[in-house]
């Protein structure tokens, strides 16, 4: 393996992992209150419902389904022992990447164009933007050109993957694959180091804990005839921190 592969597909994923790890440290306890996508909707709702939607629920997808053939692909080489079932999985993976696809370019075109949008957005909401891009389309060239991805990813990336965290490299196979291929995950690892610097940092403190905690109870002591009436005064007492 010359320099080059060595590089990309060794040291990087390294590299980019610890920017990663480091990166997202430093900013949560520097800037916690920074950690957030830092909506939009506020300055423009429409044609933002009309991007995001689409490029959530593609990426929400693409993504599982990368992590799936990354945790078991065993079970991903099982399923598509199947042709039928494999065909399935390839064209509903390309549907979604479409998906991702077209909501991207929703959300580039509107962060450029629209000015309310255009005066809160930074250099690196830009630089994200255009790396999801590469990697949309790289991904699905890749699924036209080299088809049954999903096939060989297990077989051939989930091993390397597995290398990278177990702490035994062994980058051969992908050094071998075409272009485009190469493309896609060097553009993988590049994404991870630049993440703790962008809007997507927000993924990490999403608020799942949410569907499983009590419901909320709101017990109401005040007489609501006297606080609900035009009348009344806006508090009864005297806010504490004046």
């Amino acid at each position: 393996m010359d320099a080059s592969n060595l590089f990309l597909f060794v040291g990087l994923p390294y590299i980019a992992f610890a920017i990663f790890l480091v990166g997202t440290i430093y900013r949560y306890r520097a800037t916690g209150f920074k950690v957030s996508s830092l909506s939009s909707q506020f300055l423009e709702g429409r044609a933002l419902f009309w991007a995001s939607v689409p490029f959530h629920f593609g990426i929400l997808v693409v993504f599982l389904g990368h992590l799936t053939a990354f945790l078991i692909p065993s079970g991903i080489l099982a399923w598509n022992s199947n042709p039928v079932r494999l065909l399935v999985l390839q064209v509903t993976a390309f549907a979604f990447g479409i998906s991702v696809l077209v909501g991207l370019v929703g959300l580039i075109y509107r962060r450029l164009t629209n000015p309310r949008v255009k005066m809160v957005t930074n250099n690196m909401d830009i630089v994200i933007e255009l790396m999801l891009l590469v990697q949309t389309g790289a991904g699905l060239y890749i699924g036209y050109a080299h088809r049954w991805g999903a096939s060989w990813f297990a077989a051939d990336l989930s091993p390397y993957l597995w290398s990278i965290f177990l702490f035994r490299p062994e980058a051969t196979a992908v050094a071998a694959m075409p272009f485009a291929i190469k493309l896609h995950i060097v553009n993988a690892f590049l994404i991870i180091a630049v993440f703790p610097f962008t809007r997507l940092v927000h993924i990490l403190v999403a608020p799942f804990h949410y569907i499983s905690r009590p419901y909320q109870r709101v017990i109401w002591n005040w007489d609501r005839n006297l606080v609900r009436n035009p009348a009344s005064a806006w508090t009864e007492t005297r806010p504490r921190n004046n």
